[in-house]
């Protein structure tokens, strides 16, 4: 990863907002833009509302330590914030100068102080559709911000897991929506660590008109405490499904449980937001790489192929290695027949690629193709933009149809169900 996005967990203790006037910038594009990246910030009771009472302790619980609550999963104090209260909270956009090479030389210490109280647009949906309309947005995805890190936590505990995202999913729709006024569409969490529960959740998501589920890229924990791929054949009833549905998957950055070998120490504690260099600024694009790929090397989209995967929040640097991986890998398995379809080409048909907004664009799209780029903001975070059209800057090089379809087009056309004929 180039830097501490939200998935890398090591600046999530210093989350974000803004009520500043923002010139929409409609008039440049000619129309409004579709987010595929944007984020809500979770209620005091979302992962306890629906939590059965003799179940909280093994999810998650509130606890009051020195003044200040926190979250207790699954019996431990968790650290990915420091306050998941979110009041208050720094601005979006931060650190983002500071991740284009911080050319001012600013204190990173100093990019927080400017502060205010949790602004109603990133808990209330009417409140964010209004924000829509002042960013120039047509549309959005929407992910959580600290639903996307306790899996991880609870990973040995599939009870739980289960328990606490059906509860979470419930919260997010009655919160939400699953689809609001087909412009917020929210994206239910779906762990694989029990397929049949998966299977019920995609069921529950497509009855509430979810256009889009979430997961995180990481290999599977199960109940009997085997660790497997997302492709084992264990899990095909869920894939077989959504390729039925045509419903797109979302990969999205979030605790992977990826160690740092000892180089930096794992886990959340007083120094786990270091902005010092280290190894664990590439745990996102480590656990996405590994995903993806994977799906390649075991044949996913072969198996499945009405499959639409997007890569969100997980940045685009590991792209060149990837593919130029799978190629080395069709040309070796070539005489044993192990792919029926070269695998880099059934890549690029089969995923959809966010890149973070510092990456090349132009080489995403060389390596990807115009239709498999989709624009991100990670709004409101402080590692994303300040406001979300910001990104238009950085395709305004390209002609109007190519950036048309990576501001608006082609995750409009993942948003609409392509159920398999």
């Amino acid at each position: 990863m180039p830097h501490l996005h939200l998935g890398s967990l090591l600046t999530l203790h210093l989350l974000q907002s803004s009520d500043c006037e923002y010139d929409p910038g409609v008039s440049e594009l000619g129309y409004k833009a579709f987010d595929a990246d944007n984020h809500y910030y979770e209620s005091h009771d979302a992962f306890t509302r629906h939590v059965p009472k003799d179940m909280r302790a093994r999810c998650v619980q509130w606890a009051e330590i020195d003044g200040r609550k926190h979250h207790v999963v699954g019996g431990k104090l968790a650290r990915a914030v420091t306050n998941p209260t979110w009041n208050p909270i720094a601005k979006p956009g931060a650190i983002s100068d500071f991740l284009r090479g911080n050319p001012e030389g600013k204190d990173i210490s100093n990019l927080f102080a400017d502060r205010e109280p949790l602004p109603d647009e990133y808990i209330n949906r009417d409140a964010r559709l209004a924000k829509l309309d002042e960013q120039g947005l047509e549309s959005m995805w929407l992910f959580p911000t600290l639903g996307v890190l306790y899996e991880e936590l609870l990973k040995h505990d599939t009870k739980a897991v289960t328990t606490l995202f059906g509860a979470f999913n419930r919260w997010l729709d009655e919160d939400w929506g699953c689809n609001y006024k087909n412009r917020i569409f929210a994206a239910p969490y779906i762990a694989l660590a029990d397929v049949d529960f998966a299977c019920r959740e995609l069921e529950w998501a497509l009855d509430r008109g979810a256009r889009i589920v979430c997961m995180r890229p990481a290999a599977v924990w199960t109940a009997g405490g085997e660790v497997l791929p997302p492709t084992d054949p264990i899990f095909d009833p869920f894939w077989a499904r959504v390729n039925e549905a045509g419903i797109t998957v979302v990969v999205h950055a979030g605790d992977s449980g990826y160690t740092t070998h000892g180089y930096v120490k794992d886990g959340f504690g007083a120094d786990f937001g270091s902005f010092a260099p280290n190894i664990k600024h590439f745990n996102i694009e480590r656990a996405a790489y590994d995903f993806l790929v994977t799906l390649a090397y075991d044949r996913l989209f072969e198996r499945f192929p009405n499959l639409r995967i997007a890569s969100v929040e997980n940045g685009a640097e590991f792209l060149p290695d990837l593919l130029r991986k799978l190629r080395q890998s069709r040309d070796r398995m070539r005489v044993a027949n192990y792919y029926q379809e070269d695998p880099a080409e059934l890549f690029r048909e089969h995923v959809w690629i966010n890149p973070f907004w510092e990456d090349d664009v132009n080489e995403v799209v060389e390596m990807m193709g115009e239709d498999r780029v989709i624009f991100g903001s990670d709004w409101p975070h402080i590692e994303g933009m300040p406001q979300p059209l910001d990104y238009v800057a950085e395709v305004a090089h390209f002609d109007e149809q190519r950036k048309r379809k990576i501001m608006r087009e082609n995750t409009a056309g993942l948003t609409v169900a392509r159920p398999s004929a």
